[in-house]
């Protein structure tokens, strides 16, 4: 039986110029078919591209390119799979300091923590609840999200201003 049809988006966040064909490759390999991508330079780290590219292909598809590019050294992505009829949706998350980090989502691209995930939480935290909201933040990705942020917003014309920019 053929797996169902997903899509989603592979959003480089940074990569060093040298390694953009490389990512390329692999995201290619991961498709089963050549992609070229439109990169643009990323403001926020001086000599790093960023670029996104919308892909389709069957289920399971999101994982083989997250793992295509996982561990690659100053590499920061995301990869998103919509959720489909009968499938649960995915995101993976990955920045040089911290690996990958992968999350169940909903439909709506919600992130959705299971039910043993959040019993581990609350248990390992006991009554504490500052250990318990450390737990929950983990489960979540918080700080994935945290490290990904300034580069997911980062324009040109953006109004935040780059401390090593300055001056």
């Amino acid at each position: 039986m053929a797996a169902s049809p997903a899509r989603g988006v592979l959003y480089v966040h940074s990569s060093p110029r040298a390694l953009c064909p490389h990512v390329e490759w692999a995201t290619g390999r991961a498709l089963g078919r050549a992609v070229n991508f439109q990169w643009i330079d990323q403001p926020v780290l001086r000599g790093a591209q960023r670029t996104d590219y919308h892909w389709e292909g069957p289920e399971g598809t999101g994982a083989a390119i997250a793992s295509a590019l996982r561990g690659w050294e100053h590499l920061r992505y995301e990869v998103t799979e919509e959720a489909g009829f009968g499938t649960d949706g995915a995101r993976w998350m990955h920045t040089p300091d911290l690996g990958i980090f992968y999350a169940q989502t909903d439909t709506a691209g919600n992130m959705v923590i299971p039910e043993d995930r959040i019993r581990y939480a609350m248990e390992s935290a006991g009554v504490n609840a500052l250990e318990l909201h450390k737990e929950l933040r983990l489960a979540l990705g918080n700080a994935w999200d945290e490290e990904l942020e300034p580069f997911r917003l980062a324009q040109e014309k953006s109004p935040v201003v780059w401390l090593h920019r300055a001056g």
